[in-house]
């Protein structure tokens, strides 16, 4: 005769944090999509990682990546225009340099 167990609290506690992790949430939607495919792929775990991976990243990781991105470009921007200035002031001095140069 088989004895009913309560539920482990320690069982409950990590459900819940895997929930509230959004854990359930990925791998039930990953599993769905994997159900709904027409032909089904020959590497399932390859399936499921790949889509838990672009799963994986929430808009705010994409929105802080996309900003992080921004400010880059601006600043290699500003760093390329000092360059051209500092460029455009060394050929200003360059020539003299070299018109006043003796030879050792």
């Amino acid at each position: 005769m088989a004895h009913y167990r309560g539920p482990d609290p320690k069982r409950e506690q990590f459900r819940r944090y895997l929930e509230k992790a959004g854990v359930v949430d990925s791998l039930t939607s990953v599993l769905v999509a994997l159900y709904e495919q027409p032909e089904r792929p020959s590497n399932a775990l390859e399936f499921v990682k790949q889509h838990l991976n672009s799963a994986g990243q929430t808009s705010a990781d994409t929105e802080a990546l996309q900003q992080e991105v921004i400010d880059l470009r601006q600043r290699c921007a500003r760093l390329a225009e000092e360059n051209k200035d500092l460029q455009t002031k060394l050929q200003r001095y360059e020539p003299a340099s070299e018109d006043g140069a003796t030879a050792d």
